[in-house]
């Protein structure tokens, strides 16, 4: 059956960005335009409002700026644009800065790596920028300390080796309170220390205003220190110094990156629903999940360098997503799950459930038409791989259409810093157009905080736990009655200890409830 008239009319191209969005198959009727009709216009009126300066965060009563980050005439008032080309003029002479060797390590040698500190949106888009379009021979090698994780950060510093010398080190942190940074910068301390290596010499942060991490790298005589401002929110801070410096110490233009954003922010800004690929995307998205997002979205990019996009897109549009209420407080639990990998290697992975599996989702599908940028090799007589690759593309979309599986296609030129610019600021635009469109609030994340919290509580407790044990045996029924929490709580707590060498088990029970444990 051939889908050529409906394509014709689902097909939206911006020939000037080297961009098209097909959703022809997605199920979709007609009348879907006519029924969402006034939620659409809200939705514009809304990010017309966001993109002026009105409160579009009213939880935490902020502006919401990240448009303003690749095309500042649109900020609010000429302090804030003169605030933000400042700043990205600052990034950009301090990486030109350090790659001239102008800015030096503490032995007087020129920086070769960096070393970002940072978690969610803070690593998130770095580690985007630097699988997708860092150079191939970059003037400085990156690696990032994203976790908590001790035997992780361990790996890091092991594979930077003798280089740590001559390692740049970004932390980054809009509070500076976040754990897993601060946790993250003090191991990063302890092993410039232990390697003899004066630590402020190496270390710039990217933080808040009178954040704590500010008053540490200021206290400590850190080299520089560049603005996160609260009206950027993590997961869309890529284009702000967070992303920016980063990217321009690995020779990234940085300025094609914020353009390409800027471009696809025009094209979408002033368009029709019909020919607005973001309001088609958000419309698509509440198509298929009914507004209440019982479809998954699986994201397929078919090019190796864009490996993370899904990886990326899941804090975006998960965490802004993903709410409990309403604007209006009624409890409505939204959200879009998003995972996926690259094509084809899905293919040989998860592809036989979408296509003959529960039908709980929907595809995005991810093409870039230049296969690559050297000459083309015949793998067969007349066939490259990248035509191999095309192949799976279109195969894959035409055999999950064929069982009603929906997907929406996605085409960009090449991989590049513009068109990466293109797609991130495509997909935040989507984002906030389906938050309005299903009236929430896309730009805080409480989920998050309570998570943050009950951490927390786990060390205060854990603590506690470490404080009562002695030599003679306790089990955790009794440490829970002695400090009066939970006796499961105190199992994995006291085994926590065990493994790490902050307790001993002493003797092993038939069953969880009979260990137990005394002080190392």
């Amino acid at each position: 059956m051939s889908h050529w008239d409906r394509f014709q009319k689902s097909f939206v191209r911006y020939p000037d960005l080297g961009f098209s969005i097909d959703i022809s198959r997605m199920g979709h009727d007609d009348e879907l335009f006519t029924r969402m009709a006034d939620k659409v216009e809200r939705a514009f009126k809304d990010m017309r409002g966001l993109e002026a300066g009105g409160i579009a965060n009213p939880d935490e009563n902020r502006m919401v700026g990240h448009y303003w980050l690749r095309d500042s005439k649109l900020a609010p008032d000429a302090a804030l644009k003169q605030e933000i080309d400042d700043t990205l003029e600052a990034t950009l002479k301090f990486a030109a800065d350090v790659h001239a060797g102008a800015v030096k390590a503490a032995n007087g040698q020129k920086f070769t790596r960096v070393l970002v500190v940072g978690i969610g949106g803070s690593a998130l888009g770095p580690q985007l920028v630097a699988q997708a379009i860092t150079p191939a021979n970059p003037p400085m090698a990156i690696s990032f300390f994203d976790n908590t994780d001790p035997d992780g950060m361990d790996r890091v510093l092991a594979e930077i080796g003798g280089e740590l010398a001559t390692t740049l080190t970004l932390v980054i942190s809009k509070s500076g309170g976040t754990k897993e940074t601060r946790n993250g910068m003090l191991e990063a301390e302890a092993a410039y220390k232990k390697a003899g290596i004066d630590f402020a010499k190496h270390a710039v942060a990217v933080t808040g205003a009178g954040s704590e991490l500010e008053k540490h790298a200021i206290s400590q005589g850190w080299r520089v220190r560049f603005p996160m401002w609260d009206w950027v929110g993590g997961r869309t801070s890529v284009m702000s110094a967070v992303g920016t410096l980063a990217a321009a110490l690995q020779g990234v233009d940085v300025r094609q990156f914020l353009a390409g954003a800027a471009a696809m922010d025009a094209e979408t800004r002033t368009r029709p629903a019909r020919e607005n690929a973001a309001m088609l995307l958000a419309l698509m998205w509440h198509h298929a999940g009914g507004g209440k997002g019982f479809k998954d979205m699986v994201v397929l990019p078919y090019k190796d360098r864009l490996v993370l996009f899904s990886k990326y897109l899941q804090q975006l549009v998960m965490e802004s997503l993903g709410k409990e209420h309403d604007l209006d407080g009624a409890v409505v639990n939204q959200g879009i799950a998003v995972y996926g990998n690259k094509g084809s290697t899905d293919q040989h992975a998860y592809v036989q459930q979408l296509r003959d599996g529960v039908n709980n989702f929907f595809a995005t599908f991810i093409e870039v038409r230049k296969a690559r940028d050297s000459a083309a090799l015949e793998v067969d007589p007349g066939f490259t791989s990248g035509d191999y690759l095309q192949g799976f593309l279109r195969g894959t979309r035409k055999a999950l259409a064929d069982k009603g599986r929906e997907s929406v296609t996605l085409s960009i030129k090449e991989v590049s810093a513009f068109t990466l610019g293109m797609l991130v600021g495509l997909f935040e635009r989507a984002v906030g157009f389906y938050a309005s469109l299903v009236n929430i609030n896309a730009y805080h994340q409480p989920g998050v905080e309570a998570g943050k919290k009950a951490a927390t509580d786990f060390l205060r407790q854990l603590a506690q736990v470490r404080g009562v044990l002695t030599g003679c045996g306790m089990t955790a029924g009794e440490v829970a009655v002695k400090l009066g929490i939970d006796a499961e709580d105190a199992f994995h707590m006291l085994t926590h200890l065990a493994a790490n060498g902050g307790a001993r088990l002493a003797a092993l029970g038939g069953s969880p409830a009979g260990d137990s444990f005394t002080a190392s």
